[in-house]
């Protein structure tokens, strides 16, 4: 295989990957995958806070994370966006239980008095994210992240939940996550219903298994699974499909997390 930026043998890599992502991007995908939660919903604010959570919460065991989710959703009335513009404090006690790893209580009613200070000012999640006066992805990132935590005594703790480029975090989840509000196509997995931000402009989620597998191929160089290789990985994929390189993070995932193919 040829090294990241050898562009040498392109048109076979690319028919390869374009056969794992033809497999992958479809509807039967979503069953087992934390896309599922969003998809449980049909109105776009719905979507947007349903689709954030669950990818927030999305480390570890994929059943627990579908399994948490949820949970998160029954205690919010499946119906999150009334719950988080027009709950009571009343609302708020049967969420005082909710747990999902290291996010807890607080983290949650964190997230949630965001949710609804954005929302009474805003139509959609997505302004949260065109924040940046550029379209640097970093830049994009940072902002939202000083932006969810622009709220009076935001409690240090929750800052962990929402990664942010400037400590080198791959931002796995936030990446992930725009994936799914971003990508246009026909396949019925990813959402399509953010116009502001260009598939062009996302960064390829990288995790420990997507890293494995961009290695096999000598897609990445290097050695930390960081901001930069997330970055070094997208500019490797846009030469395979320069309008929509994040498309092949269904064929990075499938590879490496149900094929194990290394």
């Amino acid at each position: 295989m040829a090294m990241a930026g050898d562009k040498s043998n392109i048109p076979s890599l690319k028919a390869f990957f374009d056969s794992k992502v033809a497999v992958y991007n479809q509807v039967s995908f979503i069953k087992d995958d934390p896309i599922c939660i969003p998809h449980l919903f049909s109105t776009k604010q719905d979507i947007e806070i349903a689709g954030f959570f669950a990818s927030i919460f999305a480390w570890g065991n994929r059943t627990t994370i579908i399994q948490k989710s949820k949970e998160l959703m029954q205690l919010m009335d499946n119906a999150p966006h009334q719950f988080c513009i027009g709950h009571e404090e009343s609302d708020l006690k049967k969420l005082l239980a909710f747990k999902h790893r290291t996010f807890n209580t607080t983290d949650l009613l964190y997230f949630i008095e965001f949710l609804k200070t954005h929302y009474n000012a805003n139509e959609s999640l997505e302004n949260a994210f065109v924040l940046s006066p550029d379209k640097d992805p970093a830049a994009r990132l940072h902002h939202f992240h000083q932006y969810f935590f622009s709220l009076p005594d935001a409690p240090l703790r929750t800052k962990k939940h929402i990664a942010t480029p400037i400590k080198g975090s791959t931002c796995k989840r936030l990446n992930m996550y725009l994936r799914w509000m971003v990508r246009k196509d026909n396949k019925g997995v990813d959402f399509g219903i953010w116009n502001k931000i260009k598939p062009s402009e996302l960064i390829c989620p990288i995790d420990l298994h997507v890293a494995r597998v961009a290695k096999r191929f000598q897609l990445l160089d290097r050695t930390n699974i960081d901001w930069q290789a997330g970055l070094e990985l997208t500019q490797y994929l846009k030469t395979l499909d320069p309008k929509d390189p994040v498309k092949y993070d269904f064929a990075l995932f499938g590879l490496g997390v149900i094929e194990k193919y290394v």
